[in-house]
């Protein structure tokens, strides 16, 4: 047991003494991320139980592959195992057991030197630890053949948990090595070495190891130079003057539209109802878009069909018939001049056409008038004149 502790001081002293080299060669340097990173380490492992613990101590090796996320925090997948012992002691018996176990825990890493630093690189780091997982024991034969004292013993393998807080100290050899010592506790079921306590075991696991980062790129801070002086330039002088800038507005006038617009209704022959729903809606629009609006209605009656009483009688219908309409649909009467002519006059050269009523609107309309008239400004303007 004296070796295994003096081999552990002079690794501890190693590391320290390669910690001191490194962290004066690699001041200046810095570190990029993410990085992966390999790691293996061997040591000592012990659990603890009613039991002389210096005579428990075993070997163990430890794995691990994870990544440094940022120049705090990383996190890993780490196995660890080897041999186990356990011991039993009571009034009648004294014996010794070993097994074989095997622990998988997922670790988050705290790198508390760049946590509380200033730098960007630090050589030498100081990790916190923990993390969770399974362990699983097997090979337990030695303790089985003592069933009679050792109630928990299994002929089997058998899987428990395993909760890990621990720190390890590391140090950068080279851009992608280095070397570190770790030491973690770890809380496991109780029924893990076979004995009995009525609460978990606790298992401490100390081990020097080296790390490879593959992607630890370390680059030299370049060194802050003084600011060159810009050379002196000439005084300015500056004067203003007022230039003229010509430019085009547009100028809008009022002035009213007069507007007119005509429809007609045939009919058929000695017919007189207004059917014109077309029309209608084209003077109800007519009304809607002017103002002062008038309206006259001139009734007629074809020359070749009828005798002229029949046709002025005819005419007089179809004018007072279209009258009613346009009032029916909503044109004020006193708006509405009407006449009626019989067969006396024939508007259109065809016959057929003169069977008509032609309507005829007229208004006014507000509009604007746009035109675009040229105008100047002033404008000061300053000019280097030296």
């Amino acid at each position: 047991m004296n070796h295994i502790k003096k081999t552990c001081l002079l690794l501890t002293a190693l590391c320290l003494t390669a910690m001191g080299v490194n962290a004066q060669t690699n001041e200046e340097e810095t570190v990029t991320y993410p990085q992966l990173f390999f790691g293996a380490q061997g040591g000592t492992q012990v659990t603890f139980c009613n039991y002389n613990h210096w005579e428990l101590f075993t070997p163990t090796a430890s794995f691990s592959f994870g990544s440094f996320f940022t120049p705090v925090v990383g996190a890993r997948l780490n196995v660890n195992g080897a041999w186990n012992k356990g011991g039993y002691i009571d009034d009648e018996e004294d014996f010794k057991y070993k097994y074989k176990y095997l622990t998988t825990d997922v670790d988050l890493m705290v790198n508390l030197v760049n946590l509380f630093g200033k730098k960007s690189y630090y050589p030498v780091n100081v990790y916190l630890i923990g993390g969770a997982g399974f362990n699983y024991s097997w090979d337990n034969d030695e303790a089985y053949a003592h069933k009679d004292k050792l109630v928990l013993a299994s002929d089997g393998g058998r899987f428990s948990h395993n909760a890990r807080i621990g720190a390890q100290v590391a140090c950068d050899i080279s851009k992608h090595v280095s070397i570190n010592l770790e030491l973690t506790a770890n809380t496991l079921k109780d029924r893990f070495n076979s004995k009995y306590h009525n609460k978990g075991d606790w298992q401490l696991v100390g081990g020097l190891g080296v790390t490879y980062k593959f992607a630890a790129k370390k680059a030299k801070k370049e060194k802050e130079t003084a600011p060159i002086a810009a050379p002196i330039e000439p005084e300015e002088v500056w004067e203003t003057r007022l230039d003229t800038v010509w430019y085009d507005d547009i100028v809008e006038t009022s002035k009213v539209d007069n507007g007119s617009k005509t429809w007609t209704v045939f009919y058929d022959i000695s017919k007189s109802d207004f059917a014109a729903d077309e029309q209608l809606a084209g003077i109800g629009a007519f009304l809607k878009d002017f103002r002062d609006c008038k309206v006259d209605i001139k009734s007629y009656a074809d020359a070749k069909t009828g005798n002229h009483k029949i046709n002025q009688e005819l005419s007089k219908r179809r004018m007072e018939k279209a009258v009613k309409a346009l009032t029916d649909a909503g044109v004020p009467a006193s708006s509405i001049t009407s006449s009626y002519y019989g067969d006396t006059i024939q508007p259109f050269a065809e016959n057929d056409k003169n069977r008509v009523t032609i309507i005829v609107a007229n208004g006014l309309k507000d509009g604007k008038d746009k035109k675009t008239v040229r105008k100047f400004k002033t404008k000061e303007v300053r000019y280097r004149v030296k």
